[in-house]
């Protein structure tokens, strides 16, 4: 019965112009493919939607299946036929359709998906939307810049799997999901790049923007959070992947290391509403913190680096992204500001660093937020590290450094144990001044 009402509506509009089809027309061809999709006919529906005759009536009206479509491809079982019918169906309506409104209809299905179904659908619709936006000729940027900002937001609101157990469940499917929206946007970069290769003047910055926006967005989720390093009995780590293709992506848009040393230089948005400008300059202050960890402690894109900096000048860089970092109280993201304080010592020599430094504001922050860790963290492996961590750092200091550095501490610890800790480094740099 479904499939009938179906082909009625068609033979009614095959003798249509395209001009002359009517809102009713869409409303009985979306109601009867739909009903065709329900009743399991997504076969007679497929055969429908591959015949030439047809072609002008599923460019206009084929769109609206959408939303069915997906709610049958979940209903469906992985090894049934009918779903396989549904998966042929979507791939020819995306090559079908007018794109504009093609693209609105998968960015409303991304929208509406929630829970255990988000990343479902996001990685069932990517290939279409992709085929969708490389169609698009008027407002290309913007729209891969909203299907991209779309994907992420409907991302963020899910746990990041931490643990060995968790990331090889990969319950969500969050760890799958990344590195397909890293393929989606490949296209989108090898065009950007290949336009800056072909001229030193590249002028559309538009479709770049929106592609360093979507790095910085990854780089604060899941990335900040994520477990990056190397886990033994995982052969390919997704987030260590992930990890790769962006910063791949933000070298090849060359936006790599003008974000490492002059992002202090470059341009925020600028709000009118204050609230937003705290949470933009809080977004961008996370993603570079989090940039900085990835190259210098885990060595991603390292090699692209020039080696001419001095260890003193790397470690003025990176002490904002430090501060940011050892503010947070999340195990995952504390550890890894003091990985980073950690790697920016350890490439320098005792006693090297200059008591100037110490007018920075940074330099007298950070010192203050590893007391804090080392007095108020409730995990004890990481205030045993943040200890180490201020050992090393008193111990790069002069002379004139160490004695400012200690007046410091004394006076803004208020903390018994860390007074008498640094008692006890003034006693040692007495004796080794006599000796």
């Amino acid at each position: 019965m479904a499939v009938e009402e179906l082909q009625g509506i068609i033979r009614r509009c095959q003798i249509l112009e395209e001009a002359d089809f009517q809102g009713e027309d869409f409303n009985l061809f979306q109601v009867a493919g739909q009903k065709c999709l329900e009743d399991g006919y997504a076969a007679q529906l497929l055969e429908v939607i591959q015949n030439e005759k047809n072609k002008v009536i599923i460019k206009n009206m084929g769109w609206n299946l959408i939303s069915p479509l997906v709610r049958c491809i979940f209903m469906y079982e992985q090894e049934d036929d009918k779903r396989e019918h549904c998966l042929k169906i979507l791939e020819q309506l995306a090559q079908l359709c007018n794109p504009k409104e093609l693209f609105l209809g998968l960015l409303e299905q991304i929208e509406q998906a929630s829970g255990e179904q988000v990343c479902q659908t996001v990685m069932l619709l990517l290939q279409p939307l992709q085929t969708v936006l490389l169609k698009l000729q008027n407002k290309k940027a913007y729209s891969v810049g909203l299907s991209l900002a779309m994907i992420m937001n409907q991302l963020t609101p899910l746990p990041v799997p931490y643990t060995k157990q968790q990331i090889q469940e990969d319950k969500l499917g969050l760890c799958r999901c990344c590195n397909a929206v890293v393929d989606f946007a490949k296209p989108f970069v090898n065009e950007v790049v290949k336009n800056m290769e072909k001229s030193s003047e590249y002028n559309d910055m538009e479709l770049k923007e929106e592609l360093l926006k979507f790095c910085m967005k990854s780089l604060k989720y899941p990335l900040l959070t994520a477990q990056v390093e190397q886990v033994e009995g995982i052969e390919e780590h997704p987030f260590r992947h992930f990890a790769t293709e962006i910063i791949n992506i933000l070298w090849g848009i060359r936006e790599l290391v003008p974000l490492v040393f002059l992002h202090h230089k470059g341009k925020s948005p600028e709000w009118e509403n204050q609230e937003f400008a705290d949470i933009e300059r809080s977004n961008s202050a996370d993603s570079l913190a989090c940039l900085s960890y990835l190259i210098f402690v885990q060595h991603f894109g390292i090699d692209c680096f020039p080696v001419v900096f001095s260890p003193s000048y790397l470690l003025q860089c990176n002490m904002t992204c430090i501060e940011v970092l050892l503010k947070r109280t999340e195990e995952s993201v504390l550890s890894k500001g003091l990985d980073l304080f950690e790697s920016c010592l350890l490439r320098m020599e005792d006693n090297s660093l200059l008591h100037q430094y110490l007018e920075l504001r940074d330099f007298i922050n950070v010192p203050q937020l590893l007391v804090k860790v080392m007095t108020l963290c409730p995990m004890e492996h990481l205030r045993q590290k943040s200890l180490n961590i201020l050992q090393l750092f008193i111990d790069k200091f002069d002379a004139q450094g160490k004695y400012t550095l200690f007046r410091c501490l004394l006076k803004t610890s208020n903390h018994a144990g860390v007074e008498g800790y640094v008692i006890k480094n003034i006693k040692d740099q007495i004796h080794l001044a006599l000796t």
